[in-house]
């Protein structure tokens, strides 16, 4: 991955064509590629990706005043925290699979980089910055809102799913259970498998990289089911 032929493909998939193909590579070239590579440290997207958080701060900020008048600063404070947080970035990434386009050392390859949160989010953040310094901040806005700023309820509800599983079976007097049924994979790439329960009824199942994130995509599930 990285030539230009195939970062054309992820230009399609992103709906923005560079100008500097040389910033679309720096964006995909994480610091294990960079060292292995001894490329020096400027060519990785570490750079670039200080400069999208700046971008995607501002933007989700205007975003969120335009479209929340009523709402105080500590509440948009909070939404923007969840939209943009480490999480959500990466499964917009993987909403453009942009995971499959990222150049990786060999020990991060190896260790399943690819599929981590913290490398996928912050490759975005790059693709943001590099978006920006070539086409300007519309550009970089419009990549955001489509991408990132996109199906906000589906996200919010995923990521606040405990607390909104926790809020409902409250109302009924209840508390939610749950409990870790099991772990698969090596140490690097661990998989966990939890089940949340109600008054000692499944509700529902999840998996994912982290316990937490397991329990989470178990609330998920209950939170669905019981909205039907």
């Amino acid at each position: 991955m990285g030539n230009i032929r195939e970062l054309k493909k992820f230009e399609e998939i992103a709906g923005y064509q560079f100008r500097n193909q040389e910033l679309l590579r720096q964006a995909v070239t994480h610091s294990s590629f960079a060292n292995e590579k001894r490329l020096g440290k400027n060519k990785c997207n570490e750079r670039l990706e200080f400069l999208g958080d700046a971008v995607l701060e501002l933007v989700s900020s205007e975003f969120l005043y335009a479209h929340y008048p009523d709402v105080p600063e500590g509440e948009l404070t909070k939404k923007r925290a969840s939209m943009v947080c480490e999480p959500s970035l990466a499964m917009s990434a993987r909403d453009i699979q942009l995971q499959d386009y990222l150049l990786l050392g060999k020990g991060e390859e190896t260790t399943g980089g690819r599929k981590r949160d913290s490398i996928t989010s912050d490759a975005l953040e790059a693709v943001i910055g590099a978006i920006y310094l070539d086409g300007g901040i519309e550009n970089a806005r419009d990549f955001i809102l489509r991408f990132v700023l996109n199906d906000l309820e589906h996200k919010s509800l995923f990521y606040d799913s405990k607390t909104v599983l926790q809020e409902i079976v409250q109302d009924q007097g209840k508390v939610p259970q749950y409990v870790l049924t099991g772990c698969t994979g090596p140490d690097h790439d661990k998989c966990f498998f939890a089940e949340v329960h109600v008054s000692g009824k499944l509700c529902g199942k999840g998996k994912g990289h982290t316990k937490k994130a397991a329990e989470q995509a178990a609330a998920y599930e209950a939170v669905l089911s019981m909205r039907k």
